[in-house]
């Protein structure tokens, strides 16, 4: 079942839009590459990868546009600017997209797992760990999480600093902290063509310092930083989940 929503966000200040497949089961918001949209699943043949999870009423798959991303990487705004914009990016999904999902599985509360590859990756993340009373665990791929290597500044602004794991994660304590230690991230990676491991080490590290549950998973050289990678992945990883929730 394919279903898409779309609506003016004012949070990240443009059109946006939701998309979910299934019908039943956990649900898993999947954030896009760089500059990916809500679709970009589905016309990469994930969504095919997963259709026996999604036929079986296992999983629920919601996506959304890559609002943050085409910011990040078009250089058409200010660094200013598009710090900012990661910060809104991830207030429009507490506080639009996780509502939209609740309201469609019917529940207040239900526990949302993030996915992403690359870019897509460090979002996953990113607010796994900014609201873990929303999120309960995350999927990594292909990770890119030092994103200041991408900006014409060599500090961050406050709005990325609250948005980069690898700046605010080290900084948390007290009841956050204690709910993200009941969470779990799993960070996977290919060691071949454009991948760079070395990003998820690094990522652990800060949040293994912290108490954080995470496992660095290496599939090697033979998988490169690709579609064809993250299609084995995540049904892999989906499946073995809700498996043991059964």
């Amino acid at each position: 079942m394919f279903e898409t929503t779309r609506w003016y966000s004012s949070r990240v200040q443009c059109d946006v839009t939701l998309s979910r497949w299934g019908h039943a089961g956990q649900p898993v918001l999947v954030f896009p590459t760089a500059g990916g949209d809500a679709g970009e699943i589905d016309r990469f043949l994930m969504i095919r990868a997963l259709e026996p999870l999604l036929a079986a009423g296992r999983i629920k798959i919601y996506s959304c546009d890559s609002v943050a991303g085409r910011v990040w990487f078009g250089k058409d705004a200010s660094p200013e600017h598009r710090m900012w914009m990661t910060h809104q990016f991830h207030q429009y999904i507490k506080h639009e997209v996780v509502p939209a999902i609740r309201k469609d599985c019917h529940s207040d509360d239900i526990p949302i797992w993030a996915a992403g590859s690359s870019i897509g990756a460090f979002h996953a993340v990113a607010v796994t760990c900014r609201f873990p009373d929303m999120f309960h665990r995350a999927l990594a791929m292909s990770g890119t999480y030092n994103l200041m290597r991408f900006i014409e500044r060599p500090d961050p602004t406050e709005y990325f600093f609250v948005s980069s794991p690898l700046h605010f994660v080290p900084t948390l304590g007290g009841r956050h902290l204690d709910i993200l230690r009941n969470r779990h991230i799993h960070i996977a990676s290919g060691e071949g063509k454009w991948e760079d491991i070395g990003e998820s080490f690094r990522l652990a590290r800060a949040l293994g310092d912290k108490g954080i549950p995470n496992w660095v998973d290496s599939w090697g050289p033979g998988w490169d930083h690709d579609w064809v990678t993250w299609r084995a992945m995540m049904p892999k990883y989906l499946d073995e989940w809700t498996s043991s929730k059964s």
